[in-house]
């Protein structure tokens, strides 16, 4: 399905219906896309795990929020580009509106305890989708030696060196051409320099990407002070900021950072602190930070202009791949790069999984809720959603029950007993 033609309404009807629920209701920044499989893939069929892992190599591989693009590679895989397009705004729309009504509630209120108490249940219960999505797509990736050889690289590099997630999935797509394509011909007379050749391109990307240092590399530096006043500058520098730098939402707001407090004064550090805050609180693409840095600097109008600037690019860059991808997919030398992308993404993933876990699992109660989780999901057909909203219910009730409140003051005692 990779045309402009019409699609059944339902399907359209079941990608907007779905996405909304997902961009009003799933927290985790990376961990979304662990919610993504369990609902989408898993639950739904809309895509096979093996396509999911397609579609996430492409999301990280290319400038944009890489939850959003994920949202519209599955939209378009079950409704075309209009699916594709309808799912991405569905998936960013909600996140626009809370972060928007939170931003104006925290001026006036500040942040509530009962919000802070739903987000601390809801990371555990987060954490426990996205290690279930890694496991499952895992065993589809990692089927073989050479497959399992290249998640662990990757892990290693991605957790142990500057190279950067672009890098690694190029890296890998390299080998994958070597070791499942051209590899299987060595003795083939045109064989052998397509393997110099790949060898040669893995060298000076791997060269290439640590000099340069790093995912944000790809950010590009604007150029003199935008005026915060002028709609048009707001939207120009987050149009840049959505075009071009790579690594995702994280890296992004790494980016905004340096940019919009110590380049051009547009915020302090701690209204920048309080914006992250609100992040937390905001369900969707973490990426929705350019609505709170729009209002704080020209109001309603502001945050609409960022927000679009920021989200912009993803939706040009995926929708004009995806039909591309989809007639290049079925290629014998294609087929071989997404086999050596396949386990490297899992092996990312796996790194993100195990810097996000400390700060979602601060106690045992966050951990008996992490193993509730796992059991939920391995034992019972409990879909996310429910998961979620069981979390965000224990969370309060921790911070309502006097007993609750005194395991939580009991585990922190006992943390301190166990550290050096």
């Amino acid at each position: 399905m990779n045309t402009l033609t019409a699609v059944p309404p339902k399907d359209l009807k079941e990608v907007a219906s779905s996405l909304v629920r997902l961009g009003a209701t799933s927290y985790g920044g990376p961990a979304i896309m662990g919610i993504m499989q369990a609902e989408l893939q898993e639950k739904r069929k809309w895509v096979t795990k093996e396509r999911f892992l397609e579609g996430l190599s492409v999301a990280n591989m290319v400038p944009g929020a890489t939850a959003t693009q994920l949202g519209i590679f599955l939209g378009y895989a079950r409704g075309g580009w209009w699916g594709g397009l309808i799912g991405g705004l569905c998936f960013v729309l909600p996140a626009f509106v809370i972060m928007l009504g939170l931003t104006v509630a925290y001026a006036s209120f500040g942040v509530t305890p009962v919000a802070r108490s739903a987000l601390y249940g809801l990371g555990p219960v987060v954490i426990g989708l996205f290690a279930i999505a890694i496991y499952r797509l895992g065993k589809s990736a990692m089927s073989t030696t050479l497959e399992i050889a290249i998640a662990v690289l990757a892990a290693a590099a991605s957790a142990a060196t500057p190279v950067g997630i672009v890098a690694i999935l190029i890296l890998a797509g390299l080998a994958g051409l070597v070791l499942f394509h051209a590899g299987l011909f060595l003795f083939h007379s045109r064989r052998p320099r397509a393997v110099i050749l790949c060898a040669a391109a893995f060298v000076a990307v791997l060269v290439a990407a640590w000099w340069l240092n790093g995912p944000a590399a790809g950010a590009v530096v604007a150029r003199g002070v935008p005026d915060p006043r002028s709609l048009v500058d707001i939207g120009g520098y987050f149009l840049k900021v959505g075009a071009f730098t790579i690594g995702g939402g994280l890296t992004m707001i790494a980016f905004i950072q340096d940019q919009v407090v110590g380049q051009f004064g547009w915020l302090t550090a701690r209204e920048f602190v309080d914006g992250l805050a609100l992040g937390q609180l905001t369900p969707g693409p973490v990426l929705m930070i350019a609505a709170y840095v729009g209002y704080k600097v020209a109001g309603a109008a502001g945050a609409a202009v960022a927000a679009t600037a920021a989200f912009l690019p993803s939706f040009v860059i995926m929708l004009v791949i995806l039909p591309v991808l989809d007639r290049v997919r079925k290629l014998a030398w294609m087929r071989a790069v997404m086999k050596g992308m396949a386990p490297a993404v899992i092996g990312v993933l796996a790194v993100s999984l195990v810097r996000l876990a400390p700060a979602a699992l601060p106690d045992p109660f966050t951990i008996a809720i992490l193993v509730a989780t796992l059991l939920a999901l391995t034992m019972t057909k409990l879909g996310a959603f429910k998961l979620m909203i069981a979390g965000a219910a224990l969370g309060i009730l921790r911070s309502r029950l006097p007993f609750m409140a005194g395991f939580k003051s009991a585990g922190r005692l006992l943390g301190g007993w166990l550290s050096p």
